[in-house]
């Protein structure tokens, strides 16, 4: 088991690297002030009065993430942490393959790549303006693709690892591994029971507090993931 402590290095950073960059964003949005008179004054449209988004949804993650300074610090973190997806994802099918002795990928390779690559090209359009509906669909349509991939890539991962539990069991916290399918289960039913507000015009506080708690239901699965496995 080789793979375990790459999953445990790799999980650990996928969870602090975006968290710390979506905070970075959001501190450099609340005191604009700071920046003010330097190379780094931020752009009006990034600038906000001060909100905790968690609570009060007083602010989105695309708005202090898209406009200058900001994305200099967005646009490389999401790319890195995409990058580190890919590894994480490839890492945890060799797993599966070396414990149930196949060569068959796993379908949540599929999925976390694809998320991976979404998240990528999220990263990249973030912050571009073409007055164009198609180009407006198609960044719903990436943001919305890197939700849905990653959502079932972790279903179906930790499916997987619920199948070979009893295999892995002296490389695993047993205990870790329930909360990860307590996690999943939350995330798939909010996205559920939150489509119909998300279509609708309304409910902008709502949306942007949705919006952060739900990344970061996200990138704990990873911090799960680190403390799931014992080090070999």
């Amino acid at each position: 088991m080789e793979n375990i402590n790459k999953i445990k290095g790799i999980s650990i950073w996928i969870f602090l690297l975006p968290i710390v960059v979506l905070n970075l964003c959001l501190f450099i949005s609340v005191n604009f002030s700071i920046f003010e008179n330097t190379i780094f004054e931020v752009d009006f449209l990034g600038r906000s009065s001060f909100t905790i988004p968690y609570i009060d949804g007083g602010v989105s993650i695309s708005r202090t993430a898209r406009t200058y300074p900001t994305y200099l610090i967005f646009k490389p973190g999401m790319i890195i942490t995409a990058l580190l997806l890919i590894k994480y994802w490839i890492l945890n099918n060799r797993m599966a393959q070396t414990v149930n002795k196949t060569e068959k990928n796993y379908r949540f390779l599929l999925f976390g790549v694809g998320s991976a690559i979404f998240l990528i090209a999220h990263s990249i359009f973030l912050g571009i303006k073409f007055d164009y509906d198609l180009y407006k669909f198609f960044r719903r349509f990436v943001l919305l693709g890197f939700i849905i991939f990653e959502i079932v890539a972790q279903c179906l991962l930790v499916i997987t690892l619920f199948k070979i539990k009893e295999k892995i069991a002296a490389n695993i916290n047993k205990k870790i591994l329930l909360l990860k399918i307590i996690l999943v289960c939350v995330l798939s039913i909010t996205s559920l029971i939150s489509l119909p507000l998300l279509t609708s015009s309304g409910y902008t506080h709502f949306k942007h507090a949705l919006e952060w708690n739900y990344f970061i239901g996200i990138v704990l699965f990873y911090l799960l993931t680190f403390m799931f496995w014992k080090k070999s």
